[in-house]
């Protein structure tokens, strides 16, 4: 049996679906994902197997004894924050909010569902430590938090260039296409607190 935590993701939007699963990949990469468009696949496929289901709203009604006794597995996709879901004992996920929003929601639920990683395996490749220079820490945190270059030059006394370079260095590094990805790294390595973003 495989150690490795598996996620389905259950939604008939196969475009939303396949976004959803390529950020959660991001967030915690030795997560195994599977997406279904319907309960009915989803049952088919060994439920029990999964740590946690995604699943839109509609498909949790028309299933509602399943996702009643998986309560705490349960995340419901939502097209805009539900005070009456979340009063029902399910945590949500709004999914129609920016990109850099999303991926906060969805740190914001792994951190309180698993605090600093707790009860995830730990990542057989876990990448050194050592790949960001002191600096680079520090200008990457001030970028997750949201200043801009000339602000960040300013906070840490350095100049414009050096900021820029090293925000280069960084995105290089971690191999970053967008401020999201920076985002997840800072946070789940602890550079960033959650709240503080």
């Amino acid at each position: 049996m495989s150690h490795i935590p598996k996620i389905a993701i259950i939604d008939p939007n196969t475009l939303s679906a396949l976004g959803l699963k390529g950020i959660l990949q991001n967030i915690i990469p030795m997560l195994s994902i599977d997406c279904f468009s319907s309960f009915k696949e989803l049952s088919a496929n060994a439920p029990e197997q999964y740590f946690h289901f995604f699943a839109s709203w509609n498909i949790i009604l028309e299933n509602k004894k399943f996702f009643d006794d998986n309560k705490r597995k349960t995340i419901v996709l939502t097209p805009q924050q539900e005070q009456s879901i979340s009063s029902l004992g399910f945590h949500c996920l709004c999914v129609n909010q920016p990109e850099h929003e999303l991926v906060k929601s969805i740190l914001m639920l792994e951190q309180h569902a698993h605090p600093h990683g707790a009860n995830m395996p730990i990542p057989s490749t876990e990448p050194d430590n050592s790949v960001l220079s002191v600096r680079e820490i520090e200008v990457l945190s001030l970028i997750v938090k949201g200043y801009i270059n000339k602000e960040i030059a300013s906070i840490l006394n350095i100049g414009l260039p050096t900021v820029i370079t090293h925000r280069r260095n960084i995105m290089e590094k971690l191999n970053a296409k967008s401020v999201s990805t920076l985002t997840i790294y800072a946070v789940m390595r602890g550079y960033v607190n959650i709240d503080s973003i």
